[in-house]
């Protein structure tokens, strides 16, 4: 009776990936830190500006809007030079952009911050769309999807870094007025509160520009796997043609818009959800917006584990198959948090994290199964889906604006809207499992 030796995750063709494999990991978590961080800056500018959420939620627009347009020009600059050129390239704009926060805490408006991110994410947008094709290129294409959830299990913990310092050392210190407190204020007094408030929000992002730097230049100076196509023509609109007429790459491409609006709405108006329930407990705005943020830490460290968990389940469990049950778990949350209007809807917000631990990777690995020299202008589309975190989440703002709706809270309906995203993640989920 033979035994098949279980194939190696980081060799190809005697080669081994170890090193590049750890460099490209670390920026997984370097982009996670920078999504999570991120989130509760939509509640901290609405109160830093007085301003709505819907008006606050631009923060999101701006962040995955630029995920959005440079995902094409970053396949397109990935093909004529190599995938190494696009993660240097997107950890330049990523610090550039974390350190323009100065300049635009300088002028005291909102606007210039929606820039700093819009060119931060610029950067990312290059960075996903390198590094994800560029995990699975260092092996073989039968372990490409495990190698892929492995690296993207170090994503949650660049993401836990960036809710805690967003928790300890800007949400912390920010003034400890309430809204309504802010809103009393005359122009003089808005203004020194408005300057100190975004002195403290700068600080972390001008220490992860440096960082960024740093880890541009050892990567530079590393020798990385080229992994270059033979070919360097952009043939752009043949392959984008041969690619979405791939049933499971163009359903994927749908099934990760969706995905990433669900992730952002989640874990962005957690703290809306969070501060609702215990300011109706009798808790004051700062206390409940600290504790809210806890609770998305508690949410992204159950993310986390429930990567690792779900990485090792895909040895023995088929990935589409996977992906539905956790869909339809979230869908079962996900109703929970609409109608439970106490702490149990809470418990269930967090719970919906264990089921999104596996959705990015296994759809992304999924979609680009069998594109070959391609799978960079599929990956690109995939990244071009990341638009869901900009389109949706305003959507989910307005409704919260409205305070109440169909005598419910505003804020625990809103939640319908990852519900109909979760539906659709369970179909697709379903859909790739028949294929197979």
């Amino acid at each position: 009776m033979s035994c098949k030796k279980a194939e190696p995750i980081l060799k190809k063709e005697g080669v081994n990936y170890l090193v590049p494999f750890i460099l490209i990991t670390f920026c997984f978590a370097l982009w996670g830190f920078a999504n999570d961080i991120t989130n509760p800056m939509v509640k901290a500018f609405s109160k830093i500006f007085r301003m709505s959420v819907a008006d606050g939620a631009l923060v999101q627009v701006a962040f995955y809007g630029g995920y959005f347009a440079m995902a094409f020009p970053a396949a397109m600059f990935i093909r004529k030079y190599t995938y190494k050129a696009g993660v240097l390239m997107g950890l330049g704009m990523y610090a550039l952009g974390a350190l323009l926060f100065f300049p635009a805490k300088m002028t005291g408006n909102y606007y210039p911050f929606l820039l700093a991110y819009f060119i931060m994410t610029c950067g990312l947008s290059f960075l996903e769309t390198s590094c994800n094709p560029y995990i699975l290129s260092m092996g073989s294409e039968q372990t490409a999807t495990r190698r892929l959830n492995l690296a993207q299990s170090f994503n949650p913990i660049g993401s836990l870094l960036g809710m805690y310092v967003a928790m300890n050392f800007i949400q912390n210190k920010l003034n400890p007025m309430d809204t309504v407190e802010r809103s009393q204020l005359t122009q003089v007094e808005f203004e020194q509160v408005r300057d100190s408030d975004l002195s403290v929000l700068i600080a972390p992002y001008l220490a992860i520009g440096v960082v960024i730097f740093l880890m541009l230049l050892v990567i530079r100076l590393s020798r990385m796997p080229s992994n270059a196509d033979r070919s360097h023509a952009i043939n752009f609109i043949p392959i984008l043609k041969r690619i979405f007429s791939i049933r499971h790459y163009r359903e994927g491409v749908i099934a990760q818009f969706f995905y990433v609006g669900a992730q952002i709405m989640c874990w962005t108006f957690i703290i809306q959800y969070g501060t609702h329930l215990f300011m109706s407990q009798g808790m004051d705005e700062q206390s409940a917006e600290v504790l809210s943020q806890k609770f998305n830490i508690a949410a992204m460290i159950i993310f986390c584990g429930s990567r690792f968990v779900c990485t090792f389940m895909l040895r023995y469990l088929n990935a589409s198959l996977l992906l539905k049950i956790l869909a339809l778990a979230a869908c079962v949350l996900t109703v929970g948090v609409i109608f439970l209007e106490n702490i149990w809807g809470m418990y269930c917000l967090v719970g919906v994290s264990a089921c999104m631990s596996l959705m990015f990777p296994t759809i992304y690995g999924i979609a680009l199964e069998g594109l070959g020299d391609n799978a960079k202008f599929g990956a690109a589309g995939l990244i071009m889906a990341i638009l869901g975190g900009s389109v949706l989440p305003p959507l989910q703002a307005c409704i919260i604006d409205c305070k109440v709706l169909f005598d419910m809270p505003a804020v625990n309906l809103s939640f319908v809207l990852p519900l109909v995203c979760f539906v659709v993640i369970a179909i697709y989920g379903h859909r790739m499992r028949c294929r197979v």
